[in-house]
């Protein structure tokens, strides 16, 4: 009879075809062996899920995920599941990968400019690009919120925004606007020598804040000197986006903020059409004073509709 270790240094060689299967053995081994210590007071289930967790982690694969099926793509990309098997996977950079969308999707899927993945590479190895005013080669850089898309061969400035549906949205803009950016500030800290500094939702940090400056404002960051040009504090009576949730793309202003010690607090937040919805403080960007917006909204102002009442605007829209 094989003994429990052997099974053990086996399967840890990635030789058994089940996990449960050389558990399972190695347990009844351990049970029926003459050496070990107090048989009666072992748990054989806990026994079986020690070694089953011990043997999974032994064997796990190592290094980063290079591949991301298309099925497991956020919604937000609006990726066909009919168009292959694989999606472009984002590499790593200042958003998230279920809080960004790649370049060759921006360029292939939502731009039409182009046709395939190997047309998107010609495209950015021309260095035909630019995100926050800086060239980007990598035809899977995460772009997301807020983040400002450059095309200087045709002109034309995009700032990544949610719909009402939240899905990611190109909302085309002036090359004015296209010289700043809005960044909530997620940590203030004290750093080496007592610095202070501040970072920001896409991975900035930033020296010698306003000390004015607190955790969830907004800072207006000029994209040409990298520098704050202008910030706005997140309280009562301020324009709103939530970034995150079932309310995902919807504006409006600030009611009022539920503190919960211990727990998430909840911003209660008013649109134009007085209605009211609430949301987590983390998915909360301030995107103006007041009612004023500091970057230009798009179309529909972040006023999520009924489906009753998008039918009648469809309907309107096509008698005219």
């Amino acid at each position: 009879m094989a003994s429990g270790w052997n099974l053990f240094f086996r399967a840890s060689l990635g030789r058994e075809r089940s996990l449960r299967a050389a558990t399972a053995r190695w347990l009844g081994d351990f049970a029926v062996s003459p050496s070990s210590p107090a048989r009666a007071e072992v748990d054989a289930r806990a026994w079986a899920q020690f070694l089953f967790l011990t043997l999974r982690t032994t064997i796990m694969a190592r290094g980063p995920k290079k591949h991301l099926k298309r099925l497991a793509a956020p919604s937000s990309w609006m990726l066909d599941k009919m168009g292959g098997t694989h999606a472009p996977r984002p590499s790593p950079g200042p958003h998230k990968l279920r809080e960004c969308l790649p370049l060759s999707i921006f360029l292939r899927n939502r731009m039409k400019y182009a046709l395939t993945g190997r047309e998107v590479t010609l495209i950015v190895k021309q260095r035909l690009i630019k995100i926050d005013n800086k060239v980007r080669t990598d035809e899977t850089f995460p772009t997301g919120f807020q983040d400002v898309i450059t095309i200087e061969k045709s002109g034309e400035h995009f700032r990544l925004m949610y719909d009402v549906k939240g899905r990611f949205l190109c909302h085309a803009i002036t090359a004015e606007e296209a010289n700043y950016k809005l960044c909530k500030v997620k940590k203030i800290q004290l750093g080496a020598k007592g610095v202070p500094f501040l970072v920001t939702h896409d991975g900035r940090t930033i020296r010698y804040p306003d000390p004015l400056i607190k955790v969830n404002d907004s800072v207006k960051i000029d994209l040409t000197e990298n520098k704050i040009v202008d910030f706005v504090k997140f309280e009562t009576g301020n324009l709103v986006m939530a970034t995150g949730g079932r309310n995902m793309g919807r504006c409006g202003v600030i009611v009022h903020r539920e503190r919960h010690l211990g727990g998430f607090d909840i911003v209660h937040v008013r649109d134009v059409l007085d209605r009211e919805f609430a949301t987590r403080v983390g998915n909360v960007f301030v995107l103006g004073q007041g009612n004023k917006p500091w970057v230009s909204l798009p179309k529909g102002k972040g006023v999520k509709l009924s489906i009753a009442e998008e039918r009648d605007q469809k309907r309107r829209v096509a008698s005219k």
